[in-house]
């Protein structure tokens, strides 16, 4: 059954969330994405279920409670301004947000099987890395890679790639457990564009007969979902930043983040 990869602003929104991108909505079994904003004291409260979850500020800061634990997340201007701080919140727990100014924040989530204790992540801490060179360089903040911080399941980062830039390149794939090769992980693409009418262009191209294919413009609040495939470029459009939120999670019992390069396209660009 062929599913919609390409989530344009607003088409997943509900009561709570600008954007809910659950397993049953992307048609999976591990990943999840929400966006929720807050007016000024405004407050969200959800129940974590059989999922771990960053609750990552995107503009704002925000206070979060849960399982009698308090963390002052102090947040950013916007993606673009700096790296942030973030709080991780277990499975079957309850969990609060609060803002006092209001804001936007992520909720990255990932079913998992063990409890995990709610913890903060410092900003300082988060490892920064320029991956690329030439007009393939990009700047990524590994939050909740699978070496910098721990989790069940979860592997989540943020990448921004300067206008006129080509991220996620050369095109990788992560959809086969391949030990010690390749790690088998759904991944969501959330996309917001510096300045006016800024876009991009997002591609996934097919690793098999009747795979994932797509070649979506991308604005501000969407989403691309990839399932399987050869995913990349990201490109940005001259004179707009772009920046995106990767979301990982798969099945193995191993939480890695391994991936195959295509290599019609790796000459250089690694």
């Amino acid at each position: 059954m062929s599913r919609e990869l390409h989530l344009a602003r607003g088409t997943t929104a509900d009561a709570n969330y600008t954007l809910d991108i659950d397993p049953k909505r992307a048609g999976w079994n591990h990943s999840s994405l929400r966006i929720v904003e807050l007016s000024p004291g405004g407050t969200h409260t959800f129940t974590t279920g059989d999922s771990e979850w960053i609750i990552l500020p995107l503009e704002g800061a925000c206070t979060v409670r849960t399982e009698g634990n308090e963390f002052q997340l102090l947040g950013r201007e916007s993606v673009f301004a700096s790296v942030t701080d973030f709080a991780y919140v277990p499975r079957d727990a309850q969990a609060q947000i609060a803002s006092g100014a209001g804001g936007r924040f992520a909720l990255a989530g990932a079913k998992c099987e063990r409890q995990l204790p709610a913890r903060y992540g410092p900003a300082p801490e988060v490892p920064v890395e320029e991956r690329g060179s030439g007009l393939c360089t990009r700047h990524v903040r590994n939050f909740a890679s699978a070496d910098a911080f721990d989790c069940d399941k979860l592997i989540a980062v943020e990448v921004i790639t300067p206008g006129g830039n080509w991220s996620s390149y050369p095109p990788h794939k992560h959809d086969e457990h391949r030990p010690g090769v390749e790690a088998e992980l759904e991944e969501i693409y959330y996309f917001e564009i510096d300045g006016p009418n800024g876009f991009g262009y997002q591609r996934v191209s097919p690793s098999r007969e009747g795979g994932s294919d797509v070649l979506a413009e991308v604005r501000s609040g969407d989403a691309v979902l990839v399932p399987d495939g050869w995913h990349g470029p990201s490109v940005a459009q001259p004179g707009h930043d772009m920046y995106y939120l990767n979301v990982m999670a798969g099945p193995g019992r191993t939480r890695e983040w391994r991936i195959c390069f295509h290599p019609d396209h790796t000459e250089g660009y690694r």
